[in-house]
């Protein structure tokens, strides 16, 4: 079965850029579409956005939309979330995870995930 890796996390200043990578280990994406979701310790894991990388089309949540873009290379089997202007708020495990069915913001809604990556934003 496939596996999602992520990568790309790390400590970065306040108002600092990062760009995750998830990449398809094992084999292709069986879906088209693909979320990026973040956690922080003894909170869910909360929806940013989602992307059809056949299509292009892309779905933010409201807070991701304007700071945080997503992009995705078919050819590489990668996803990526390019992340800007980044705030303290955003120090979370940022996880990718394959699209199943259902409504994007729920995370029973998708059936892989990968590890998770850490994003540190210091003050």
């Amino acid at each position: 079965q496939v596996q999602l890796v992520e990568s790309g996390g790390g400590l970065v200043k306040t108002g600092g850029s990062l760009r995750l990578s998830c990449a398809a280990s094992g084999g292709t994406f069986t879906s088209n579409t693909l979320g990026w979701f973040r956690q922080t310790p003894g909170m869910e894991r909360d929806f940013l956005t989602v992307i059809n990388y056949v299509s292009g089309t892309t779905y933010y949540n409201a807070s991701a939309k304007g700071r945080f873009f997503v992009s995705a290379d078919e050819a590489k089997n990668t996803v990526y979330l390019q992340m800007n202007s980044l705030k303290p708020e955003d120090t979370a495990v940022y996880y990718c995870a394959q699209y199943n069915r259902g409504n994007y913001f729920y995370t029973s809604s998708y059936n892989i995930w990968g590890q998770g990556t850490q994003v540190t934003v210091s003050s």
